[in-house]
């Protein structure tokens, strides 16, 4: 039988990516997005097929709603690959505005948060117990890019999550690993080409990867069997200043 995916945010870049290629290794797919045409876009990309899910992952109520719908039409959940998120303008930390904070943590953490329970509560009950979540972090998860505090707290945060889903999942068969990305080629990173505030106060263009490159290493992690997890995985372009940032 095959085994089903959600993957939140599966309206373009990384997210459309992985759930392409997910569909194309033989899971069932269900696209999580705020955007309905996105996410058919997304479906007709992939020759059709999949459950096409618009989800705010910032409103409880949609949450539980997605994981409800989920069950009743899909039977199970077996991987989410939790994804969405959002960030603001590079801005000094001085200039920041709480509109701008809330904004970034209310989708790359609250709304992780309410994704990730919503699976553990549907893998605890279902029949086999257990299923898999992957977290995307980020090299942010790491260091900070200049003007990033919102991001890269968010992202430190992402870790701590996956910790304790990890541990907390072990009774119910359900493992959670994490996945920090660096430099992918999407719509975030269109303008590093360009360059981007670097340690040094510099403005420098970086290396990109292609986000296949991304996708192929979710379907690995997502199929392994749940006795294995690949508890974090750094993947990144090669030449981006990481190693030896500063």
């Amino acid at each position: 039988m095959a085994k089903t995916a959600l993957v939140t945010g599966a309206g373009s870049g990384i997210g459309r990516a992985a759930a392409l290629a997910l569909h194309k290794a033989g899971f069932k797919v269900a696209l999580c997005g705020r955007r309905e045409e996105a996410l058919k876009e997304t479906d007709a990309e992939g020759g059709g097929g999949m459950a096409v899910l618009p989800c705010d992952v910032t409103d409880p109520a949609a949450v539980e709603a997605l994981y409800g719908k989920i069950e009743s039409d899909l039977g199970r959940l077996d991987v989410v690959f939790n994804n969405a998120g959002t960030n603001v303008p590079a801005t000094s930390f001085g200039d920041l505005t709480p509109e701008q904070w809330l904004k970034v943590i209310g989708v790359n953490l609250n709304g992780a948060f309410l994704c990730a329970h919503g699976a553990f509560k549907l893998m605890q009950r279902q029949s086999p117990q257990g299923g898999r979540i992957i977290n995307n972090g980020s090299i942010s998860a790491h260091v900070p890019r200049p003007g990033s505090a919102p991001y890269t707290a968010s992202k430190h945060a992402i870790t701590g999550l996956t910790r304790s889903i990890s541990l907390d999942g072990r009774p119910f068969n359900i493992a959670c690993g994490q996945i920090d990305i660096g430099n992918a080629a999407s719509h975030m990173t269109a303008a590093m080409s360009a360059g981007v505030p670097q340690a040094d106060g510099t403005m420098k263009p970086e290396p990109v990867m292609d986000v296949a490159h991304v996708a192929d290493a979710v379907v690995s992690m997502a199929g392994l069997p749940l006795e294995a997890n690949v508890q974090f995985m750094t993947i990144m372009a090669t030449n981006m200043p990481f190693i030896g940032r500063g």
